[in-house]
């Protein structure tokens, strides 16, 4: 089954300012578990689109104003939720911050 890890943190704190992922991508690599892994740009370039009747509402920033922001997202592959759990609780910002997981839906 494949999961999304959405890694994020507090803003300012040190999940936030963690460079990289501490050699997990490569050790999840070699597991054979991680299909992708993806760093995001800062919250202040995203920008929210919503359609309401015919008109386009665009508004700078995040779509949630919180203090928690995903910073990048994970898909991995892994036998079931337990060891997704795993391999999440294996991530340096686990520590630090947060990991999201959600499972994908299958077409």
């Amino acid at each position: 089954m494949r999961y999304l890890l959405m890694i994020g943190g507090e803003e300012g704190s040190e999940a936030d300012q963690l460079e990289g992922c501490g050699g997990w991508t490569e050790r999840m690599e070699r597991r054979g578990v991680l299909r992708s892994a993806v760093g995001l740009r800062p919250k202040e370039e995203a920008v929210t689109v919503r359609v309401r009747g015919d008109e386009v509402l665009r508004s700078d920033g995040p779509f949630a104003e919180t203090k928690e922001q995903i910073g990048g997202f994970g898909v991995i592959e892994c036998a079931d939720l337990d060891e997704a759990v795993e391999i999440a609780a294996d991530h340096p910002v686990a520590k630090l911050g947060l990991i999201e997981i959600r499972p994908i839906v299958e077409g």
